[in-house]
């Protein structure tokens, strides 16, 4: 069963796009539907992870408000820092799973039991996802991820539940 899901930024939790304004503030778009599924996957025991290779406020604010364990950011080598994290933890492999989109995300995945990916992901990706979503990064994928493994554990209507004081 699953303890840990790291889960990637731009292009999985933001529809790809990096918005700046005209006084230089960067700004993303993130879906309140990936919102819920954290709640739920924290309802669940599961540890979140954010595990990006940028670095931005938007990030820092939207990850705080959703209560993410970890946040990690401007992280070159992501295989690296998931592997010292896990032997550190005592994390193994069949414990931790992936969502991510992109090319840079394949060496952090080929370490987990479990990888999900967005619909619009690269096509190396979906080659090795266990899951790929119906939906796009950055409209719930990542929900969708956390609900297709909570529902193959049984788990999903008890975890909602506890989440949000109602069943699925």
């Amino acid at each position: 069963m699953l303890t840990h899901i790291v889960l990637d930024v731009d292009g999985t939790l933001t529809d790809s796009g990096v918005y700046y304004d005209n006084y230089g503030n960067e700004l993303k778009k993130f879906s309140t539907k990936d919102g819920a599924g954290f709640f739920i996957a924290r309802a669940a025991g599961i540890k979140l992870i954010i595990l990006t290779g940028r670095e931005s406020e938007a990030t820092t604010r939207r990850m705080t408000e959703l209560k993410a364990d970890i946040i990690q950011q401007n992280i070159k080598d992501k295989a690296a820092w998931l592997r010292e994290y896990m032997t550190a933890n005592g994390v193994d492999r069949a414990e931790i799973g992936y969502i991510g989109d992109d090319v840079n995300d394949l060496p952090p995945m080929r370490l987990c039991g479990f990888v999900g990916c967005p619909a619009d992901a690269c096509k190396e990706v979906k080659a090795t996802a266990d899951y790929v979503s119906p939906l796009y990064s950055g409209h719930g994928a990542a929900r969708d991820v956390i609900e297709y493994l909570l529902t193959k554990d049984g788990r999903w209507s008890e975890c909602v539940e506890k989440a949000y004081g109602s069943q699925a």
